[in-house]
């Protein structure tokens, strides 16, 4: 398995891998939103514009000629400014193909996202997983993460509203 960075050429298979996480996570939990028709096309529009954006780095990960997976991270200042500024890493999407998981591929990801972030003096990153997703939780805790939000939802509709 090669690591490296997207290129022009990932941008429709990456956009392709980003449809079957999208539809991952809405069967794990129907609240998660499903992709818009031609949601991929959009998401690998987005990425053709992210490709040399310094802050961004889309990493692919490819087996026998064929994309397996891939990772968009990008450097942020998530904290709002009534706060101390300190720049972070956010993970924002990371898909392994079926066939592939348990082999490392998601690792590996993590590991070259981790690596270019240290590169540019980055101490810390974070990640949104889904409550429901207790293998990607799993996933996260097993590379050194831990819970520091939990982000909740009341659906205002079911309380007699």
């Amino acid at each position: 398995m090669i690591i490296r960075t997207a290129t022009e050429d990932d941008a429709e298979a990456i956009g392709q891998m980003w449809e079957r996480l999208v539809a991952y996570h809405h069967a794990l939990d129907p609240a998660l939103p499903p992709a818009a028709r031609g949601g991929g096309k959009v998401y690998a529009k987005r990425i053709l514009q992210r490709l040399n954006d310094p802050l961004t780095r889309i990493l692919v990960a490819q087996s026998d000629e064929q994309l397996v997976g891939y990772v968009l991270a990008v450097i942020v200042d998530i904290i709002p400014d009534m706060f101390v500024q300190e720049n972070s890493g956010f993970l924002a999407d990371i898909y392994v193909e079926d066939t592939h998981r348990r082999h490392g591929v998601g690792r590996g990801l993590v590991a070259a996202i981790q690596a270019w972030l240290t590169e540019n003096h980055i101490a810390s990153m974070e990640w949104h997983v889904a409550h429901n997703n207790t293998a990607g939780r799993a996933f996260w805790e097993a590379v050194g993460g831990r819970g520091v939000l939990i982000r909740m939802r009341a659906d205002l509709t079911e309380q007699g509203g």
